[in-house]
């Protein structure tokens, strides 16, 4: 495995890419000839730069996310794989699995106290009570933290006050909370992962891309939320004692995806130039990164607004007509936060550790 520095600065030309797609509008995005984006269409160029290496029959596919939902047919969605050449497979979408595996990863894992988040490093963070009876998907020894209402009265109290303020449970859902880390919890200060035994990575999560990629092993993951605005800077994940390919997938508005790596070229001022691509990741699309992508710089400088699909933007709350609710129908669990996920994306970066 080559030698890499995870405290490594990006490349000055790569950099310059990602601050440029970080400033343009969503207006200049969309016309951007520049950026591969599969619902547009590709250009003659871009066609000639992609190689399907191989595919997923549309049955396979539904076959292996029933596992979390019954698949559905209103949605399209893209599986991306980048690699030396990008290989893309179109198949029929599955939204019902995409507002599933949400209620995996944000009422179930979030609300485990052995996955750390970004602020448990400055803050207490009150977890819910034990939910009552059987476990649905949606709990496991702890509630939901959508259990809390918006308005709710519980903070989370920091741990030096004289540095940080409190929180309340909707600073903490709406903004605050920037990540979640399962199986493998990375430590972002030294960038490196602890000698501890690690919790198990959730199996049905699992389940589901080994069957997808099952050249890797999910071992390790972090689910990223942004909101427009957010950014994730141009870095590499290469503190994994393992090459195998890294799983990202996005669920909820659009990113733009900037990935490249840096060249020798002789014929350059400083000797070396950037190869790169930039991609316009929508929801359902899976990215994965193999043999040199696997190791290459990569970032998302924009989060496009006004983005999330109809399917997911009432997520966790339940959906209702124009008119409202019927007359005698009962409000969802978690109504009071419907429409938190309209603004929302969420990543899931999973990767094998060992091996």
């Amino acid at each position: 495995m080559q030698h890499y520095n995870a405290h490594e600065r990006p490349p000055e030309k790569l950099r310059a890419i990602y601050k440029k797609y970080q400033k343009l509008t969503q207006a200049q995005i969309d016309a951007d000839p520049n950026v591969i984006d599969f619902v547009r269409g590709l250009t003659p160029e871009q066609k000639s730069q992609l190689k399907i290496i191989k595919s997923i029959p549309e049955e396979a596919l539904r076959k292996i996310c029933s596992s979390l939902n019954e698949a559905s047919d209103r949605e399209k969605s893209e599986i991306i794989e980048a690699s030396n050449n990008a290989s893309v497979y179109e198949l029929e979408g599955l939204p019902d699995t995409q507002s599933c595996l949400l209620s995996r990863l944000l009422h179930r894992d979030l609300s485990d106290p052995r996955h750390k988040t970004n602020l448990h490093l400055h803050y207490h963070v009150p977890y819910p009570t034990k939910a009552e009876g059987p476990e649905d998907g949606r709990a496991t020894a702890h509630q939901s933290f959508f259990s809390y209402p918006p308005n709710s009265p519980l903070t989370l109290a920091p741990k030096d006050a004289s540095i940080h303020k409190p929180l309340t449970v909707s600073q903490f859902l709406q903004r605050k909370l920037r990540w979640v880390t399962l199986g493998g919890q990375y430590d972002w200060t030294r960038k490196e992962y602890p000698s501890d035994a690690p919790p198990d990575f959730p199996k049905d999560v699992a389940r589901l891309l080994e069957s997808i990629f099952p050249e890797m092993k999910a071992e390790a993951a972090i689910v990223n939320l942004y909101t427009p605005g957010d950014t994730l800077s141009l870095h590499r994940d290469v503190s994994e004692q393992s090459e195998r390919g890294l799983v990202s997938l996005s669920i909820g508005c659009d990113g733009i995806f900037v990935i490249g790596v840096e060249e020798d070229n002789p014929t350059s001022d400083n000797g070396t130039s950037a190869r790169y691509c930039i991609v316009r990741l929508r929801s359902g699309d899976v990215v994965y990164m193999s043999r040199q992508a696997r190791f290459a710089w990569h970032g998302v400088p924009k989060i496009l607004e006004k983005t999330c699909p109809e399917s997911l933007k009432d997520w966790p709350g339940q959906a209702f007509d124009a008119g409202g609710k019927e007359e005698g129908q009962q409000g969802g669990e978690y109504d009071e936060w419907r429409g938190w996920m309209a603004s929302k994306r969420i990543n899931l970066n999973v990767r094998q550790m060992y091996g």
